[in-house]
């Protein structure tokens, strides 16, 4: 499953839908809206993305993982427009016999997600100002 969507993302879905018979693990990562980054308190996320690119990015992604370790599936879905605290920006569920690749694929999707896919964060601060937070190319 990859999809991008507006709507709250239904966590218990996207790790059900990687689980299987011959999967030992599922991992689930959930990444959110959190109040307060470097001292400043933030009202809401806004996501804005390139959309045909972004889908195209995260299947490549999920194949890529799918190549590098022995995984049963791959489930990425990610939140456009207004996320508020709390609330999910993404979810990245793993299936895989053993616990040791679910985890490592998760971690990896996530940070590759970061860094490559057509995905804008703009942080809405409590004092009305926005910032546009590009994440840093991973060494």
């Amino acid at each position: 499953m990859i999809d991008l969507t507006d709507m709250k993302i239904d966590e218990p879905a996207v790790l059900d839908s990687v689980k299987s018979p011959l999967a030992g693990a599922a991992v689930l990562f959930v990444g959110t809206t959190r109040e307060f980054t470097d001292g400043k308190r933030t009202v809401w996320l806004d996501y804005e993305a390139y959309e045909a690119m972004a889908r195209g990015e995260l299947q490549r992604l999920r194949e890529l993982a799918m190549a590098r370790w022995p995984l049963r599936d791959v489930a990425i879905v990610h939140r456009l427009g207004e996320v508020p605290i709390g609330e999910t920006s993404v979810a990245i569920a793993v299936s895989s016999a053993h616990r040791g690749p679910a985890f490592e694929a998760g971690q990896w999707l996530i940070d590759r997600l970061k860094e490559s896919v057509p995905i804008w964060k703009r942080e809405r601060w409590s004092d009305g100002s926005s910032e546009w937070i590009h994440p840093e190319p991973l060494g």
